[in-house]
C-alpha cells in the first residue's frame, strides 16, 4: 500500500532548517517567511493527543520545532480521510496479550463447565431430598394446626352455649325490672292524687302535718324505687349489648375457624397427584399473614376471656337486681303503711277537733242569747232614765226665769245641777255598757262565724283523708308484682264497686279478675280494720291492706 503523506508529528514533515549556521541575508529586503506545520483538526476531535497510541504519543512528544519555527506557517501534508485510520494501531505487545487473554478465558470457561455438571447433580439429589423432607414436615405442621383449630374451636363453642345461657337470665331480669317499675306507677298515683286532693283543703288545715310529710316520704320513694329500677334496667341493657359483643366476637372467631380448618384440611389431604393443584407465581413474597401462633391463640384467649368477664358482670347484676327487688319492696311496703297510719291518726285528730269546735259552738250560741237579752235590757234602761233626765233639766231650765234677786244658788238649785250630772252620768255608763254588750255580740258573732267556718273547713278535711283518700289507700301492690313476675297495664282511674272480687271478697274491679294467683290479693291490713271499697287498677291485681 503506498502512504500518501505523512503523520503530523514526523521530523521529516517540517522545513528543512539549519542547525546553527546563519548565512548571510540576502540581497534584497524581501520578507523572511519562516514556515511550521499547523495540524489540522477535525471537527470533535481539537486535542489529539487524548486518543493517539503510545509509541505514536512519545515521537510527537519527543519531536517539537524550535521556537524560532512557531511562526512560520505551511497547508497540511497529509490528507483529512486517512487521519482516524493512521492513528488507530496496535503494537504486537498489545497484540500477544489479547491472545493469551482469549486463551485463558476459554480454558476458565471449560473448567467451570465441569464444575457446575457435577455440582447440578449433586444439588439435583439434595434438593429432591429436602422438598420431600419439607413437604412431610410441612404436612405434620397442617396436621398439628388442625388439632389446635380444633382445640380452640371446641373451647369457643363451650364458652358461646354458657354466654347464651346468661343473656336468656339476663333479658328475663330486663323484663323483670320493667314490669317492676311498671307496677309501681299504681301506688305512685294513689299518692299523687291524696297529695292533690289534700291541696283542695282550706285555711288552716292546709297544714304541713305528718301525712303529708309521709305522702311525700311515699311520693319520693316511689319515684326513686322507679328510678333505680330503671337505672339498673338501663345497666342491663349494656350489659346486654356488651354480651351481645362478646357473642358475636365469639362467633366470628367460630366462624373464622372453622373457614380455616375446612382450608387447612383441603390443604393437608394435598399430593403430588392431586388434581387441584397448580402454579400461582408470587405467592411465596405475597406475605397476607396478620398474625403469629402466640398473638393467634391470643385472639381466642382474649375472646373466652372477655366472654367470661361479661358473665361474671352479668351474673353481679342479676344478684344486685334481686337485692334491690327485695329492698325496694320491703321498703315500699313499710312507707305505704306508715302512711296509712299517719293518715288513720290524722282523721282521729280532725274529729277530735271538730268536736270539740262544734261544743264551742253551742256555747257560742248560749252567749250571743245571752247578751241580746243584756243590750235589751241595757236599751230599756237607758229609755227608762231619759224621762228623770229631763224633768231635772225642765226645772232647772224654769228656774233660770226668776227675777232679779230671785236667782237664787239655793238648796234645790244644787239638787237639780246634782240631780242632772247623776242621770247624764248613769246614762254615758249605761250607754257604754250598752256599746261593750253590742261589741261583745259582734264579737261573739264573728266567732260563731269563724267556727262555722273551721267545722265546714275540718268537715272538708274529713271529706278529704276520710273518703278521698283512704278510699283510694286500701289496695297495694303484691310482693310478687313489686318484684316483677307479673306485669300488668297501665293505672286507671277509681273503679265503682259492685263487681266480684278477683280473689274473693268484696272489691271495686270493674269486670272479670286479673289476678295472677292467690298469694296477690286478700289478707289483713297492715293498719289494722276492716275492709272498705279497693281501688282497682285494669289489667291489676292488689292485696287489701286497710
Amino acid at each position: 500500500m503506498e502512504f500518501l503523506g505523512t503523520t503530523q508529528t514526523a521530523s521529516y514533515c517540517g522545513p528543512k532548517k539549519d542547525c546553527g549556521l546563519q548565512g548571510p541575508p540576502p540581497g534584497g529586503q524581501a520578507p523572511v517567511v519562516q514556515e511550521c506545520y499547523q495540524p489540522f483538526h477535525l471537527p470533535g476531535y481539537r486535542y489529539l493527543n487524548a486518543w493517539k497510541p503510545s509509541v505514536f504519543y512519545k515521537i510527537a512528544t519527543t519531536q517539537t520545532c524550535p521556537e524560532e519555527c512557531q511562526g512560520s506557517r505551511r497547508p497540511p501534508t497529509i490528507l483529512p480521510s486517512l487521519r482516524s485510520a493512521l492513528f488507530c494501531r496496535y503494537t504486537p505487545r498489545d497484540w500477544d496479550r489479547s491472545n493469551e487473554l482469549q486463551l485463558r478465558g476459554a480454558e476458565a470457561s471449560r473448567l467451570w463447565a465441569s464444575r457446575l455438571t457435577s455440582d447440578s447433580l449433586r444439588i439435583m439429589q439434595d434438593k429432591d431430598q429436602l422438598t420431600r423432607q419439607m413437604q412431610e414436615g410441612t404436612s405434620r405442621n397442617l396436621g398439628q394446626r388442625l388439632s389446635d383449630i380444633g382445640f380452640w374451636k371446641s373451647e369457643l363453642c363451650y364458652e358461646l352455649d354458657r354466654l347464651l345461657t346468661e343473656n336468656n337470665s339476663m333479658d328475663t331480669i330486663k323484663r323483670r325490672l320493667e314490669c317492676a317499675a311498671q307496677e309501681v306507677n299504681c301506688p305512685l298515683q294513689v299518692a299523687l292524687e291524696c297529695l292533690y286532693n289534700r291541696e283542695k283543703r282550706i285555711g288552716i288545715d292546709l297544714v304541713h302535718d305528718s301525712v303529708e310529710k309521709n305522702l311525700i316520704r311515699e311520693v319520693d320513694l316511689l319515684k326513686c324505687c322507679q328510678d333505680q329500677m330503671r337505672k339498673l334496667a338501663k345497666r342491663v341493657d349494656f350489659q346486654m349489648r356488651d354480651n351481645r359483643d362478646a357473642q358475636h366476637a365469639l362467633e366470628r372467631d367460630i366462624e373464622d375457624k372453622s373457614s380455616a380448618q375446612c382450608i387447612d384440611e383441603r390443604c393437608f389431604n394435598l399430593r403430588n397427584t392431586s388434581d387441584s393443584i397448580s402454579f400461582y407465581h408470587g405467592m411465596e413474597k405475597f406475605d397476607g399473614t396478620v398474625s403469629v401462633p402466640e398473638t393467634w391463640a391470643k385472639f381466642s384467649n382474649d375472646n373466652i376471656r372477655h366472654s367470661q368477664n361479661m358473665r361474671a358482670n352479668s351474673i353481679r347484676l342479676r344478684e344486685e337486681a334481686e337485692h334491690l327487688f327485695e329492698t325496694l319492696s320491703d321498703q315500699m311496703w313499710r312507707q305505704f303503711t306508715n302512711t296509712n297510719l299517719a293518715f288513720n291518726a290524722r282523721i282521729a285528730e280532725e274529729t277530735d277537733v271538730k268536736n270539740k269546735l262544734q261544743t264551742q259552738l253551742a256555747k257560742i250560741l248560749q252567749e250571743i242569747f245571752q247578751a241580746e237579752n243584756t243590750i235589751m235590757l241595757l236599751e230599756r234602761a237607758i229609755m227608762a232614765k231619759e224621762c228623770p233626765l229631763k224633768v231635772a233639766q225642765t226645772r232647772l231650765a224654769c228656774r233660770t226665769r226668776r227675777p232679779n234677786v230671785e236667782l237664787c244658788r239655793d238648796i234645790p238649785q244644787f239638787r237639780l245641777v246634782n240631780e242632772v250630772f247623776t242621770i247624764d252620768d248613769t246614762l254615758q255608763t249605761l250607754k257604754l255598757r250598752l256599746r261593750e254588750t253590742q261589741d261583745t255580740l259582734q264579737l261573739l258573732v264573728m266567732t260563731k262565724s269563724r267556727l262555722e267556718h273551721e267545722l265546714a273547713i275540718k268537715a272538708n278535711t274529713l271529706c278529704i283523708d276520710k273518703e278521698k283518700c283512704m278510699r283510694m289507700r286500701k289496695t297495694f301492690p303484691s310482693t310478687p308484682r313489686l318484684v316483677g313476675y307479673t306485669c300488668t297495664g297501665p293505672c286507671a282511674s277509681l273503679a265503682p264497686s259492685g263487681s266480684p272480687a278477683p280473689c274473693g271478697g268484696s272489691s271495686s274491679c270493674g269486670g272479670a279478675a286479673h289476678c295472677g294467683g292467690p298469694a296477690s290479693c286478700g289478707g289483713p291490713a297492715p293498719c289494722g280494720g276492716t275492709s272498705g271499697l279497693h281501688l282497682s287498677r285494669p289489667g291489676s291485681c292488689s292485696a287489701q291492706v286497710c
